[in-house]
């Protein structure tokens, strides 16, 4: 099974690292996010990619072509250009490389890499999130449901602080700072049926769904657990403080090539 991650957008929220590379290639720890997106992937067996590329896609396509000389270490005879790597660890990823235009949308992004899609089911998600969601169990949940696409629901955090009033003496009784919100939202980890390619159109994906949705064709895969996305420098930052401690996307984690 396939997984389409969308690399085409410009990332202007986060103008400081974008206006030099794209989104999916900012780094978190020494790899860029999208490197870890498909860690996440690949650990649940799924190591095939189709990457929407866009906005200085060809630095991805460059990223990629090069990426045994730039993460592992090796030997190189330059009379023969003959290389060894010497590293042990190597990551196992099949990517296709689609160029969608530079201002399109990601619903015309999706529908321009449905030739590439094989079979019946295929995944879907973003270039700048990470999560501990155990992709198996969503890929499973999605087929028992029935319907022609399934959602992961998370829970983002605030990017306010709660107050808790004491509305009688107009007191705080408790100041949270960016607390975790109840409320569930899209976490963009998705699985859809291929009959979902009818429900885009050259607007944004978030349409299709909206169309899915309203025919009780979109169900929601409930995630509990660790999700954060890269919006902002300061979301850059918490993961690479994250990365620093406690790694809680890193379901790969026993694996040697975690740095």
């Amino acid at each position: 099974m396939k997984t389409i991650i969308l690399c085409g957008g410009i990332g202007t929220r986060l103008k400081e690292e974008t206006e030099f590379k794209p989104k999916p290639l900012v780094h978190i720890g020494d790899r860029p996010i999208l490197w870890h997106i498909m860690k996440i992937y690949q650990h649940y067996g799924f190591n095939e990619f189709v990457l929407t590329l866009g906005y200085k896609g060809s630095m991805i396509k460059d990223y990629f072509l090069n990426y045994n000389s730039l993460v592992h270490d090796f030997t190189l005879k330059t009379n023969t250009s003959e290389i060894n790597n010497r590293s042990s660890v190597k990551d196992d990823f099949i990517i296709t490389f689609a160029e969608t235009g530079l201002k399109n949308l990601t619903g015309s992004r999706i529908l321009q890499v449905e030739k590439y899609i094989d079979d019946d089911t295929f995944m879907l998600t973003y270039g700048d999130g990470v999560a501990d969601v155990n992709v198996k169990e969503l890929v499973d949940f999605h087929k028992k449901q029935g319907t022609i696409a399934t959602i992961t629901g998370v829970h983002p955090y605030s990017k306010y602080g709660q107050l808790q009033i004491d509305h009688g003496s107009n007191l705080v009784r408790e100041f949270k700072q960016k607390p975790l919100m109840n409320d569930y939202v899209n976490g963009g980890l998705m699985v859809l049926n291929k009959e979902a390619f009818n429900y885009f159109d050259e607007d944004q994906m978030e349409k299709g769904l909206s169309r899915l949705a309203q025919e009780g064709q979109l169900s929601v895969f409930k995630h509990d657990g660790f999700w954060k996305a890269m919006d902002t420098y300061q979301e850059m930052q918490e993961l690479n403080e994250l990365w620093q401690s406690t790694k809680p996307w890193a379901v790969w984690k026993n694996s040697s090539d975690i740095k």
